[in-house]
């Protein structure tokens, strides 16, 4: 009689092949993780940003004497080195960080004292670039990314003692006041003026007692105020917020580009003139491929334009902010924060300028506006949160829909 009962060879083979292609796959989904949403949010929205920038400084440049290539060109090769050092830097480890603070505060600060050495160019009263090659660079955006990175290791290292005002201050304040020094000797008060958000947001996220946050705050709002009442020049530019421009002298004078600004904003209405079909491009806006391109943004693709711009900035702030709330480690915590608020910051007094809400402030709309450094600065710390991203704890499957419980972020008062 043949017997139905199967071979315990058999059985053994299948079993162990089924563990072996079970091990394969466990192996294999080892290997090919998924990146975090926070990877993708923030990588997609430098991208997008810095495409949609390529592409406006191409239109607003297009009227340019040099011809509609030259700015386009050298945007573009800032782009091509940025882009994959963002990544590349994506894939550094947060040690790296940690260990290159002061040496890469170092460098910045060299850099930019030669804006005083004969490499340094004077433009529009500010002494802030200098001439390397074909190239004009400013100093002033390495510092941004370099105070972050310092001051969020500053703050981690001490993070035991913030409790104490000596401990806060030493070395961050006489360190911080060069750094703005440096900055405020070339008359660049709109880089001073984002360093100095940046430090603050430092201490803000580094959870220090709001009575010791207070002080440094108070102390950068009167030097700001200092330096912008010394200067005739900034104090007709902060004023022209205040006047409704209507005299000749005023328009001829500070007015003439923040009211070309508004006009060229206010005329594109819903859906824009076209892209290229700006008219205040031809010599009515000065820096419209500078400060203002927020401003032919809104010409040529009217407000729909508008709207995408500031959904990716939205976008970039949610995977950052993200970072913040659910790593545990401070460091990250603290850099992440000012990296959000230097770049989202930066953005919103760039668009508010544009609107007249501030004064012309000399400060580049973050990934768009003309100037390589800029570029360059913002995908470094693209790069740099990209980084921090690998280290954050993998979430429960539940956790991915669920909305993210609020974590305290500062001390005591």
């Amino acid at each position: 009689m043949t017997s139905n009962t199967t071979s315990p060879t058999l059985n053994s083979n299948d079993d162990e092949g089924g563990e072996r292609g079970q091990a394969a796959r466990v192996f294999l989904g080892l290997k090919i993780k998924p990146v975090p949403a926070e990877f993708l949010l923030i990588a997609s929205a430098a991208l997008l940003l810095t495409i949609f920038g390529l592409v406006m400084v191409l239109s607003a440049s297009s009227a340019s004497p040099t011809g509609p290539f030259d700015t386009f060109m050298k945007q573009g090769i800032f782009a091509l080195i940025g882009v994959p050092l963002m990544f590349v830097l994506s894939r550094f480890p947060m040690t790296f960080f940690k260990k290159m603070a002061w040496p890469i505060l170092a460098l910045a600060l060299a850099l930019q004292s030669l804006i005083h050495s004969p490499l340094g160019v004077r433009n529009d009263g500010n002494t802030a670039w200098i001439q390397v090659g074909g190239f004009q660079l400013q100093p002033a955006e390495f510092l941004k990314i370099a105070t972050a990175i310092w001051v969020g290791y500053v703050l981690y290292r001490k993070q035991s003692l913030l409790g104490m005002w000596r401990h806060v201050f030493i070395p961050l304040v006489p360190v911080s006041a060069l750094i703005l020094g440096a900055v405020l000797s070339g008359e660049d008060l709109g880089s001073t003026m984002i360093l100095l958000m940046i430090i603050l947001s430092g201490l803000f996220f580094s959870g220090v007692r709001l009575r010791v946050f207070i002080l440094p705050l108070v102390l950068g709002a009167i030097g700001v105020a200092v330096a912008a009442i010394l200067s005739p020049n900034r104090v007709g530019r902060i004023l022209t917020v205040f006047s409704d421009c209507s005299s000749a002298a005023e328009y001829d004078a500070a007015c003439y580009q923040p009211m070309h600004g508004v006009w060229g904003l206010a005329s594109g209405g819903i859906f824009g003139l076209g892209l290229g079909n700006s008219k205040m491009k031809y010599e009515w806006l000065p820096a419209a491929q500078n400060d203002y391109i927020f401003a032919i943004v809104g010409e040529e693709l009217g407000l729909i334009g508008c709207l995408v711009v500031l959904a990716l900035f939205a976008t970039f702030a949610v995977g950052a902010f993200r970072i913040v709330r659910r790593t545990p480690d401070p460091f990250v915590r603290i850099v992440s924060g000012s990296i959000a608020v230097w770049i989202v910051g930066q953005a919103l007094i760039n668009i508010g300028v544009v609107l007249r809400l501030f004064p012309p402030l000399g400060v580049p709309l973050p990934f768009m506006s003309q100037g390589g450094t800029s570029l360059l600065s913002v995908l470094i710390a693209c790069g740099v949160l990209l980084s921090f991203t690998r280290t954050l704890p993998e979430l429960p499957a539940s956790a991915l829909t669920a909305p993210m419980a609020p974590r305290r972020l500062t001390g005591h008062a």
